[in-house]
């Protein structure tokens, strides 16, 4: 809920005497932002000055979820102006693509993460799936499985495939749910999961996401593409991050399929505490510092040999160490 703002801070000094207001970002291309504020209506906004937030090198300051503060415009051909970035409870973020320093965030104040999961056309892989559960437990936000494309699912091998992946991701804490988001019988058990939430959905090109939107709210109608036959890879329908009020109540966040989410800030010792698994177990090993990598007597090297742990899930831990890393290297 928007609320007017009395008092301005020295970077609103110069700007017209009129009363700030608080809204919500629920798109961000480039320099352009779209606020909706308290009557339901949206604000195309600038902003004003340079933003820095701290403990975040980013390429984009202001970011979809984001609450803040703005001078409205007078004129209907004007544009608001956006003079401050109300605290944030979370966000997450991935790599910026051409500044190897700096990350890009992706959404802020986020409820829930929705990871969209595909067996097949294309196969989702774990690597994947690990790196993005891991970054929603890092910023604090709970993470739920969604296996979207169930009825492409006919070959035992396949189904299998499905179970695993279940059995693997329910077996550390996450909900898991299977949905064909075609099929109009599912919207009723998707909506209940996004019900009152704001959901940021994520998942690789062509698992789905815009196809999964459109089946809680068709009257949305995101744009949406076939998965290419020679590669089996989705194309990009999501160029930007943008908010959807959903019927039923709530929010979705839909981005645009996520190579990298960024381990920009992590650090190595604390990696594996975003690991349900892992953290379960550290208190096991015999060193207190233990890193789970080649340390003797280690409880979680004993637990992926026992089957206690996956070993998909241990070799995702293992990349981002390396990476983590390389990282501080820079």
């Amino acid at each position: 809920m928007a609320r007017k703002s009395k008092r301005k801070s020295p970077a609103e000094a110069n700007l017209p005497d009129r009363p700030l207001i608080e809204g919500r970002v629920i798109r961000s291309v480039g320099s352009s932002h779209r606020v909706q504020v308290e009557d339901g209506s949206r604000v195309e906004c600038i902003v004003r000055g340079k933003f820095r937030i701290k403990g975040v090198n980013s390429t984009n300051p202001v970011a979809v979820g984001d609450w803040v503060k703005l001078l409205p415009p007078e004129e209907e051909t004007e544009k608001g102006v956006i003079t401050e970035i109300l605290p944030r409870k979370n966000y997450i973020l991935r790599k910026a693509i051409a500044h190897a320093r700096k990350v890009h965030i992706l959404a802020a104040n986020v409820d829930q993460a929705i990871l969209v999961f595909t067996v097949r056309q294309p196969a989702t892989s774990t690597g994947f799936a690990n790196r993005f559960l891991t970054v929603a437990e890092a910023y604090g936000i709970p993470a739920r499985v969604v296996i979207n494309k169930v009825d492409l699912l006919t070959e035992s091998e396949d189904l299998a495939r499905l179970e695993e992946i279940r059995g693997i991701y329910e077996g550390v804490g996450y909900p898991v749910v299977t949905v064909n988001s075609l099929d109009p019988d599912y919207r009723k058990e998707v909506s209940a999961l996004l019900q009152g939430q704001v959901s940021f959905v994520g998942g690789h090109s062509g698992a789905g996401k815009s196809t999964l939107i459109n089946l809680i709210d068709p009257a949305l109608n995101l744009r949406t593409s076939e998965v290419s036959g020679y590669n089996q890879k989705g194309t990009h329908t999501t160029v930007y991050a943008e908010m959807f009020s959903l019927q039923g109540g709530g929010y979705i966040i839909d981005s645009p399929g996520i190579k990298e989410l960024g381990l920009a800030d992590f650090e190595r010792e604390e990696l594996g505490h975003f690991f349900p698994e892992i953290r379960d177990r550290m208190n096991d090993c015999r060193f207190s510092n233990c890193l789970h990598v080649d340390e003797p007597k280690c409880a979680i090297k004993a637990a992926v040999e026992s089957g206690d742990v996956h070993a998909s899930r241990y070799d995702s831990y293992l990349r981002m160490m390396v990476e983590i890393a390389e990282n501080r290297e820079f």
